[in-house]
């Protein structure tokens, strides 16, 4: 525990409240504040986890001294804008994914954290999940051999969901499928970042969904070289109009020991065991919480639902669990104890990869130059 408390508030109230009572019980944050720009909705979330500062308006946020850090969990296109603006109020960011949807927001952050020496961290929740840790702690043991062949898929019917959404090009969302694969290469202050990308287009999402961003692919798939690696990664990401259960998943093509995410919700994942007899090669493992990385106030958010008065608003162990990993590295990143994973310029590559992958779609599937910051 540190002698002081990182002071933060959050940004966004949908999916953004589950992370309201894991800051509430880390024994290194102060939980000082909410956004959203419903008053009603703010009041609601405020009041029911006795928060005493809630605002409508970001601006107020950013203008507040007693508010060390802003974790960020609005819509999309106004991730880069609000990071922006927040690195240049001079407070620690946390943002979910995707880092932003232009190049040049992107630039700008990676500049602007460089300069201000404040912490950017984005919330990519895949490379805290139980599988990827489990999955990246075999390969740094050495289990797995030599990586041959990395492969990530997003597949979600967005459906329904607010509407900046609807026709949303799919590979701009495509952070969940390409960061294990780069987080799993990557060894302390090395990360592995990809350096360009090839990218097709499969199939049509309703005529009505294309105007808003020009996209008409169902599908995306991608494939990208890794710097200094002779390992090519695969991705794949769909949206709209494609029959399939939610699913985050990677899977590692290995030398010795192969790693794949289990196909539906509630199964473990499978290792398959080079030189085994053929019935044998493949077993089911289950993979561990982690829970004892971190402070134990905060370990219970791991698993399922911890306080079912909270239902409307945290869903416990959710994406694999990674909520209160991302939570504490954050807040040790702000406190100086451990760098910030994915830090800016990891997180621009891994946005990167998509926003290039769907130029070279657009253009029929021509490789695209990963710009590097």
């Amino acid at each position: 525990m540190s002698e002081r408390k990182v002071r933060v508030a959050i940004v966004g109230l949908g999916f953004g409240a589950e992370f309201i009572p894991i800051y509430q019980h880390h024994p290194d944050a102060e939980m000082v504040a909410v956004c959203r720009r419903d008053e009603a909705g703010v009041n609601a979330c405020a009041d029911k986890f006795n928060i005493a500062k809630r605002y409508t308006r970001y601006e107020d946020v950013l203008n507040d001294p007693d508010i060390d850090a802003v974790h960020i969990n609005s819509p999309i296109p106004d991730h880069g804008p609000q990071t922006i603006a927040a690195l240049n109020a001079g407070k620690h960011v946390a943002c979910t994914v995707p880092m932003a949807t232009e190049k040049s927001q992107i630039e700008e952050i990676v500049k602007l954290q460089r300069a201000t020496g404040l912490v950017y961290m984005m919330m990519e929740t895949v490379v805290y999940a139980r599988e990827y840790l489990f999955a990246k702690g075999m390969y740094d043991r050495g289990e797995l051999g030599r990586i041959q062949f990395l492969r990530g898929s997003h597949q979600q019917d967005m459906d329904g969901w607010p509407n900046y959404w609807p026709g949303l090009p799919p590979m701009w969302y495509a952070t969940h499928c390409v960061s294990p694969c780069l987080g799993i290469l990557s060894t302390p202050g090395k990360p592995a970042l990809a350096s360009s990308v090839v990218c097709h287009g499969s199939g049509r999402i309703r005529e009505e969904l294309i105007p808003k961003y020009g996209s008409p692919f169902a599908v995306q798939s991608a494939t990208f070289k890794i710097h200094g690696s002779d390992v090519v990664a695969e991705v794949t990401r769909s949206l709209f109009d494609t029959a399939r259960q939610y699913r985050e998943s990677f899977d590692v093509t290995a030398s010795d020991v192969s790693f794949e995410w289990q196909q539906l919700e509630g199964e473990e994942p499978v290792l398959h065991t080079r030189g085994l007899q053929e019935a044998k090669i493949p077993r089911r493992v289950p993979v561990p919480d982690y829970a004892d990385r971190l402070p134990e106030p905060i370990r219970k958010f791991t698993g399922a639902i911890h306080d079912a008065t909270h239902l409307s608003f945290v869903q416990g162990g959710g994406h694999g669990g990674s909520h209160p990993h991302l939570a504490h590295n954050f807040l040790m990143a702000v406190l100086g104890k451990q760098p910030a994973f994915p830090d800016a310029p990891t997180s621009a590559n891994y946005t990167l990869v998509g926003l290039c992958a769907h130029e070279s779609a657009t253009a029929g599937g021509t490789r695209v130059e990963i710009p590097q910051y």
